[in-house]
């Protein structure tokens, strides 16, 4: 059984509104797949939506505390990470800009070492009206459908990176 999301009682996925889990065997070692994930700005070389991401508290990688910035499928969000574990655990918190409903939402990854690379994992509960119209009304089933598509971009880089001759040892071994 692999580890879930850790998530503040508000967030719960008894209680949240929308929720969507999705998950990935990779073979790649988890330090590979990290590197992906908080390089947030450079997101988009292996997954074309996240194009605008901006990290805005100056640090180069999402780290906790981390303050960023997104626009995703067209709508643009404040993000903060509230959990980084390097190679294991990243979480972060969103409010839609603009947004007067209060709503939120709450993204963790996950990623366990395997035999033979990692397992990644990744859950979001969003709650509030705004969430509840663009994807629970609109767009059902559009959480999974986009987390479905980032984990599966997400596997095959870091499938890439390893494949890569010489990769692994000069970008972990220095």
């Amino acid at each position: 059984m692999y580890d879930k999301v850790n998530w503040p009682k508000q967030y719960d996925p008894k209680t949240s509104a929308i929720y969507a889990l999705n998950d990935i065997d990779v073979k790649a070692p988890p330090e590979v797949v990290w590197k992906l994930l908080v390089d947030a700005e450079n997101w988009s070389s292996y997954f074309p939506p996240e194009d605008q991401v901006k990290i805005r508290s100056g640090e180069p990688e999402l780290a906790l505390g981390t303050r960023y910035s997104r626009v995703t499928v067209g709508f643009p969000m404040s993000l903060n990470v509230t959990e980084c574990e390097p190679f294991s655990r990243l979480a972060w918190e969103t409010v839609v800009d603009g947004d007067g409903t209060g709503s939120s939402a709450y993204h963790g990854w996950v990623i366990t070492p395997t035999h033979d690379g990692c397992h990644v994992l990744t859950e979001e509960t969003q709650q509030g009206p705004f969430f509840l119209e663009e994807l629970g009304r609109k767009q059902p089933g559009a959480l999974y459908r986009y987390h479905q598509d980032w984990v599966e971009r997400l596997a095959r880089a870091a499938e890439a990176e390893v494949a890569n001759p010489g990769f692994y040892r000069s970008s972990f071994h220095r």
